[in-house]
């Protein structure tokens, strides 16, 4: 797994320490009958599911995905998900020119055809590479 800075400097205090468990974790302690690998031996906590990571990620999103909408309104709105998150840094990597293989492999996608969908360049990453490819544009020098 590959982590960019930002991600890379804000584990050190999600992991505060530990050495071993899960590391994103629910608020109780985890039932009999848990596997080991899923309990924190520290806390005795269970690892947070996927399910339940994507609603507390979806609700905590609703006000920033929506940011015309009232705080009073917040039970009516959708958030943005875990998969979205995911693969926004495919969007954004394709609008800077990141080759198509290199995408692939950081997607873990097996076609390009899956990937079609988040490797759409908006308006203005199109405007920029015209731009910067114009063989009649002045170049600093």
């Amino acid at each position: 797994m590959h982590w960019q800075s930002g991600t890379a400097q804000l584990l050190p205090r999600l992991i505060a320490g530990r050495t071993r468990g899960p590391l994103f974790l629910t608020g109780r302690k985890a039932p009999a009958g848990t596997p080991s690998l899923d309990v924190c031996p520290e806390t005795g906590r269970a690892r947070l599911s996927y399910r339940r990571a994507e609603e507390i990620f979806e609700y905590a999103t609703r006000l920033l995905a929506n940011p015309l909408a009232s705080p009073d309104d917040i039970e009516d709105l959708d958030g943005w998900t875990l998969h979205r998150l995911r693969h926004s840094a495919l969007t954004h990597d394709a609008e800077n020119g990141t080759s198509t293989p290199m995408l692939l492999a950081r997607s873990r996608h097996a076609s390009v055809r899956s990937l079609e969908r988040y490797a759409r360049p908006g308006v203005d990453a199109v405007a920029r590479h015209v731009a910067e490819r114009d063989p009649a544009a002045r170049r600093p020098r």
